[in-house]
């Protein structure tokens, strides 16, 4: 079974979304990287989520969106992103529309997450991301425990990522 086979078998993937999500990707031009839970895969052992966390060059927003609509998706707007998502699969596209995540996506590289080649952010800007979701009191308790566990694994896998721990997280981490 490949890491693709694995993944929508956990996932309810009756369509690949994520394989649909980077052709879209592609025909729009857009740039884009993948942060949170599914890019901290890049770097140490999977964990399976079923949010796929991106963010989008923002000139590349909108015309993402109709596409996506076009393709199936039901396009939903928040406060900080803009949620897809279809029937046909479990996944959550969640494209993150805080500017500050903006500035991740030239320093993207491709890598191969549970079989798809896609941009992931660079691993401090994996961690920077965590730490920005972390340190947002208004998210549900559960979610913070997982940032913070994706934290852990990332500074577990290269110590020097330490140093950018603020200390009310290197105290959460102890």
């Amino acid at each position: 079974m490949t890491g693709k086979d694995f993944f929508r078998a956990v996932v309810n993937g009756k369509k690949d979304v994520i394989g649909l999500m980077l052709k879209l990707l592609k025909d729009a031009s857009a740039d884009y990287c993948l942060v949170g839970g599914l890019a901290v895969n890049a770097y140490v052992e999977p964990v399976v989520s079923l949010d796929l966390d991106m963010v989008v060059i923002s000139s590349g927003l909108e015309p993402l969106c109709r596409a996506a609509r076009a393709a199936g998706f039901s396009v939903e707007r928040f406060a900080r992103s803009v949620n897809l998502s279809i029937p046909e699969s479990d996944v959550r596209i969640q494209l993150q529309t805080d500017s500050r995540y903006q500035e991740f996506i030239p320093r993207a590289r491709t890598e191969t997450v549970l079989g798809y080649t896609m941009r992931v952010a660079a691993i401090e800007d994996v961690l920077q991301g965590k730490l920005w979701a972390y340190s947002d009191a208004t998210r549900r308790g559960s979610k913070r425990q997982k940032d913070l566990a994706d934290i852990m694994r990332l500074v577990e896998s290269r110590p020097s990522l330490a140093a950018m721990l603020p200390d009310e997280v290197t105290r959460a981490l102890t």
